[in-house]
């Protein structure tokens, strides 16, 4: 299958900084929901469907890191967790996550930079489509274990194949041998686009803290 190419996709994958990464989606966020659906997007359905696996219900503040429109809450909300917080480095993605009316609170807040919230401020924390060059660094990992609660668990899908920085894998590999989360689950490997972009490859990972 040839994938698709469009502009605006374009711009996220070429980001080399923050800077370009958050006018690349300021750019989308009003077409961003309507593409990623056309391409067969299918990330944050199956984030929340692991959720809904390991997070029993009323266990306490969530966080979602790198919250874009709050595809991967929707479900989270209409399931019945909350308080969900919400950051994202795009001001024009978090408007269109306000006006769902999903999130307790949203941040605009970039992810590899100290969040400002307390240590084990949240029970459980999510992450889809953040983790990943240009738009969150490997040391991400850092923040999301110290702002979320021992024992709560941080679910994230990040893409896994050939072109993915193995920095990242690394990373979550020398958090886990230094005893600061623990792998509980991973998916198998699933075309996360296939509409759109069949050779894009992601896994959802769930990480106990300790």
């Amino acid at each position: 299958m040839t994938a698709i190419q469009n502009p605006q996709l374009e711009k996220v994958y070429n980001a080399k900084t923050r800077e370009q990464s958050r006018d690349a989606y300021d750019e989308w966020s009003k077409t961003y929901e309507a593409d990623v659906f056309s391409f067969g997007y299918r990330v944050a359905a199956v984030a929340a469907t692991v959720w809904a696996r390991f997070v029993e219900l009323n266990s306490g503040p969530i966080l979602d890191a790198g919250c874009g429109t709050g595809l991967q809450s929707e479900p989270l909300k209409l399931a019945g967790y909350e308080p969900i917080t919400g950051i994202d480095l795009s001001p024009g993605m978090l408007e269109i996550a306000r006006q769902k009316n999903i999130y307790a609170e949203l941040h605009k807040m970039a992810l590899g930079e100290q969040l400002d919230f307390a240590d084990d401020n949240f029970a459980n924390t999510i992450s889809v489509g953040t983790i990943t060059p240009g738009h969150a660094p490997p040391n991400s990992f850092e923040e999301l274990i110290r702002v979320t609660r021992r024992d709560g668990l941080i679910i994230f899908g990040m893409r896994v194949d050939e072109l993915q920085d193995p920095a990242y894998l690394t990373t979550m590999a020398e958090y886990e041998s230094g005893g600061r989360w623990v792998k509980t689950f991973e998916t198998d490997g699933f075309a996360s686009m296939p509409l759109g972009e069949p050779d894009v490859i992601n896994k959802v990972f769930v990480y106990k803290i300790k």
